[in-house]
């Protein structure tokens, strides 16, 4: 047999040279045979195939699989059995193979710049409980399409702040930001889309005006257009957080920083084995645009007011406020560990911000203002006669809106007690519901219901003073009943 050399050269001697076979095989020294074997072969006539079973039905065949070709031969073989096919399911198959026109999408595979492409998207892992809320757990993903070097961070939601603040994060963790960014149409990047034009989210614009980046969206159901981040999704999902077990939010971010760092930069690159994604990134690091001098604020910004309590609402949680800025509109800033509530300028409180549902972040120093004007209050108002017919009912007020009881209901039950059962009963009742940790006019009135019938006595009838609202704010100190009796008695005893 020839080499491959020779049946080239004897080739381009006869066709572009147009040499003789016998001139051809005296300058090279080969057989003539030799030299149209190199000129003739693969041109032989092919034997015409064999028929088979199958042939007639091959327009049948085709036209059903034009208007079902996704028909499975088992359903064909019964098809054409009962049209008088003898043949067997194999040979069927084997027919199927010609006849099936498989259409594949092709792609082209993308060479990317260094520092020039990030591509981002949200994946989601499913729900984690805090506390009395349930929360969905959203991973923040970015990778650089040139080093495959990804950022991830995990959020209890998938807020506007919450996407800018991985950003942000991203950025400062990689030293640099790429020219352009990537995104699916997700509500966070694309509020808007009509063919090609594309309405950015307006936070996101001035994100990528303050770090020199272009944000860019792929077409509509083109998600391999972002095929990195979709395999480092995927990637992360395998091999970090399967059979992973974390301790909050905080646990399992530190944990992902530490597998970052430590595995995913440790892999083989996928477009050159013999260097990792670290190496790789090392190469790309330096073309990245340089960060500006301070990072974006991200911070959330809410108009937030109360009619009536000191509390605003947040987040399904209560973080109250000063008494004297109930009313009044306030300025809520919320990072994702930090809600601060402003009046203007003014920092009136802060907190550690909460992920549980129905709870109340309050301030001692809140709390106690709003006592003082409660007790300012009622020395102007009608709880005065309660507190100088019964003293210890500032003490009882005082640990019943601790409780949370409202302070204007809980006077007018008291006073409804006193006209019943008198200051010296009323008094009694209330010591012993404090000394129980039951500070409530309810509990107050069971125990004034429950001393009333171990002795034996019923609770007096309510006077009715609407025809003489001028005896209502009267006064009037009992004395012992030994006097009335020495008054009722004849003078001879």
């Amino acid at each position: 047999m020839l080499p491959p050399e020779q049946v080239a050269r004897i080739r381009r001697l006869f066709f572009a040279e147009h040499w003789k076979i016998g001139t051809i095989a005296s300058e090279l020294g080969v057989h003539r045979s030799a030299v149209c074997h190199a000129l003739y072969r693969g041109e032989k006539k092919m034997a015409p195939p064999r028929p088979t079973p199958v042939d007639p039905y091959v327009e049948f065949l085709g036209a059903t699989l034009e208007q079902h070709p996704k028909l499975v031969s088992t359903r064909l073989f019964e098809m054409i059995r009962l049209r008088g096919y003898a043949g067997s399911h194999r040979q069927l198959k084997r027919k199927l193979q010609t006849l099936r026109v498989v259409r594949r999408e092709a792609f082209l595979r993308l060479r990317m710049f260094p520092g020039e492409q990030a591509q981002v998207d949200w994946a989601h892992f499913g729900h984690v409980t805090v506390g009395r809320a349930r929360r969905s757990l959203m991973a923040f993903v970015m990778t650089l399409s040139y080093s495959r070097a990804l950022y991830v961070e995990f959020f209890f939601d998938q807020s506007q702040e919450s996407f800018l603040l991985g950003h942000v994060r991203a950025f400062e963790a990689f030293g640099g930001a790429p020219r352009e960014t990537l995104y699916d149409n997700l509500r966070s990047a694309v509020l808007e889309r009509c063919g090609q034009a594309i309405r950015f989210h307006p936070r996101l614009l001035e994100l990528s005006a303050h770090y020199h980046f272009e944000p860019r969206a792929c077409q509509v159901r083109r998600g391999n257009e972002k095929g990195r981040v979709e395999r480092a999704i995927r990637y992360v999902r395998e091999s970090f957080f399967a059979a992973r077990p974390f301790v909050g939010l905080q646990d399992l971010n530190s944990r992902v920083r530490t597998w970052q760092n430590s595995v995913a930069q440790a892999r083989a690159h996928p477009e050159d084995p013999t260097k990792t994604v670290g190496q790789v990134f090392e190469q790309e690091r330096p073309r990245l645009i340089a960060l500006p001098q301070h990072p974006f604020d991200v911070a959330l910004l809410l108009t937030v007011s109360s009619k009536k309590t000191i509390y605003v609402h947040f987040d399904r949680n209560d973080y109250s406020i000063p008494p004297d800025a109930v009313g009044r509109p306030l300025t809520l800033v919320a990072t994702d560990n930090l809600v601060r509530i402003l009046d203007g300028h003014n920092e009136l409180a802060r907190y550690p911000r909460s992920f549980d549902a129905h709870r109340r972040l309050e301030s001692p120093a809140h709390i106690e203002a709003l006592l003082k004007l409660k007790r300012a209050a009622a020395a102007h108002s009608c709880s005065a006669r309660l507190l100088q017919a019964v003293p210890q009912a500032e003490a009882f007020l005082d640990a019943a809106f601790r409780r949370g009881e409202p302070a204007a209901s809980q006077v007018t039950q008291l006073l409804a007690l006193l006209r019943e059962y008198g200051p010296v009963e009323l008094r009694q009742a209330i010591d012993e519901a404090l000394q129980r940790q039951t500070a409530r006019a309810s509990s107050v009135a069971y125990l004034l219901q429950k001393r009333r019938r171990q002795i034996g006595h019923c609770a007096p009838l309510p006077v009715d003073l609407s025809r003489h609202p001028d005896l209502a704010d009267l006064d009037v100190t009992p004395h012992e009943a030994r006097i009335y009796d020495e008054l009722s008695r004849p003078s001879d005893d």
